[in-house]
């Protein structure tokens, strides 16, 4: 009887080893459950930022993850329209997105400011320190949180358009017609120019037809991954605004469905993106413009002081407008009136 009791405990302890070691085999795997988010880009598959920002972003995740984070891409238009994407991504339909800050300006009351006052900043690193270090980018990502979706800036830059005749006076700027968007555009047209909004898969034929005379995407990154310095032959400076004007947008549902340290790994990768591509752009931006005037016979066109202090006026004006959005709002413009006031600029 003693044996046989024996051989009971051992074929129990037998099967209690096998079931310890199968719990074991199983929870590694279970840890490594993968995930693959939908992201549709605002960016045509052309523009830099597409490969420079997006791509970048797939890398990094992926890698960081071991593969547990997987991001498939599509370019402008392939799913969405560009101004509905905040509304998929907010909605869960789409897992991230990329935006401009002024496609979701029916959602977003910072949009406007996101999107980049015309003539505030005059240096990349003071609209970065506004952002990170002023509280502005965790004001939009509390406006952002009320609609499911979490916000991050992609990088923030200089706005600046190219033209097929260069700008000489008052007058050749009040001829102009210019695609843009958003508070830019607003912002051309109150100035005197006659503004409108064209895809990015549209502008290079409408620049080339003549529908319209000048365009900015960006600055010369942007104008020479499109093609615009084959028939926009003059870059237009100083800046139009230095802004945030590309935003990386994740569901907040999505977000919620990863474990927590991928939930944590999404953010730090985001908010290093900020300060990575925000630094490459500049840099790019130099050795572009150079590349385009070398090779593209590109020129740099300096407004007429009397065409930057009309600019400077109309835009002033727009500021109060956006601070009138809603109480957060006010409170961004006035950090920001605040801020300039510091530097010496007000």
């Amino acid at each position: 009887m003693l044996n046989n009791v024996r051989k009971k405990l051992t074929v129990f302890a037998s099967a209690l080893t096998l079931g310890v070691s199968a719990a074991l085999a199983v929870t590694p795997a279970a840890a490594q459950e993968t995930f693959t988010w939908k992201v549709q880009s605002h960016w045509p598959g052309a523009s830099s930022s597409y490969k420079d920002s997006l791509g970048r972003l797939k890398e990094q995740l992926e890698e960081r993850s071991d593969g547990r984070l997987k991001l498939q891409l599509f370019e402008a238009g392939s799913l969405f329209k560009a101004q509905e994407t905040f509304n998929a991504v907010s909605r869960g339909i789409l897992e991230m997105g990329t935006i401009s800050p002024s496609y979701a300006s029916d959602k977003m009351t910072l949009a406007g400011i996101a999107s980049g006052l015309p003539f505030a900043f005059r240096n990349v690193w003071e609209a970065a320190y506004f952002h990170q270090a002023l509280g502005f980018e965790e004001m939009l990502r509390e406006e952002a949180a009320q609609h499911g979706v979490y916000w991050a800036t992609d990088k923030v830059y200089p706005t600046e358009m190219v033209v097929k005749e260069p700008i000489e006076s008052l007058e050749d700027f009040e001829s102009l017609k210019i695609r843009s968007s958003g508070a830019l555009q607003k912002f051309l047209t109150e100035a005197g120019a006659a503004a409108s909004y064209i895809p990015g898969g549209e502008l290079y034929t409408a620049l080339d037809s003549g529908i319209v005379d000048g365009a900015h995407w960006g600055a010369a990154q942007g104008a020479y991954s499109m093609a615009l310095y084959e028939i926009a032959k003059y870059h237009v400076q100083p800046a139009l605004n230095i802004a945030g004007t590309d935003v990386i947008i994740v569901s907040q549902k999505a977000m919620d469905k990863l474990p927590e340290d991928l939930q944590q790994l999404v953010k730090d990768v985001l908010q290093e993106q900020f300060w990575y591509r925000t630094n490459e752009y500049l840099y790019k931006e130099r050795i572009t413009l150079a590349k385009a005037i070398a090779e593209e016979g590109v020129e740099v066109n300096t407004l007429p002081q009397e065409v930057q202090d009309h600019l400077v006026q109309v835009g002033q004006a727009m500021w109060d407008e956006e601070g009138e959005r809603s109480d957060k709002a006010a409170e961004a413009l006035s950090m920001l009136k605040s801020y300039l006031s510091d530097l010496g600029y007000l």
